[in-house]
């Protein structure tokens, strides 16, 4: 059985980019910030780790930085890539301490939950 996939298209309507492979992220653990139905927390923002987001994640439940072995994860560090809940996205532009964005690689269906607005704040590719 397979799961379910969005079409992989990035906010600015084109081919998605990989957000990163080192530490392996998205949903579906494909690099991607790739969604579908079964994905509910929609990660779906390529984020860049900052110091300040790391801090504010742990802080609010969702602790980023301390690497879990049993679950292959590495823990994140500033300046990895990691697919983002658009949520937890939106939830610290408005707490002032957004980490910045890679468009490219951020999937379309973040903007059901951020505006393009927003988005552009944060971003580091040209695209922006």
């Amino acid at each position: 059985m397979s799961i379910e996939r969005a079409p992989s298209i990035n906010v600015l309507g084109e081919e998605l980019e990989p957000c990163s492979s080192d530490p392996m992220t998205g949903f579906f653990r494909n690099g991607c910030c790739d969604t579908g139905p079964s994905d509910r927390g929609s990660h779906t923002v390529c984020a860049v780790m900052t110091a300040e987001f790391l801090a504010y994640s742990k802080y609010v439940g969702n602790d980023l930085s301390t690497p879990r072995p049993e679950f292959g994860f590495p823990g994140l560090k500033p300046g990895d890539r990691w697919c983002l809940c658009a949520g937890r996205f939106l939830q610290a532009h408005d707490e002032g301490c957004a980490p910045d964005v890679h468009l490219g690689a951020t999937h379309e269906a973040a903007l059901d939950i951020v505006s393009m607005d927003i988005l552009r704040r944060y971003a580091t590719d040209a695209a922006g």
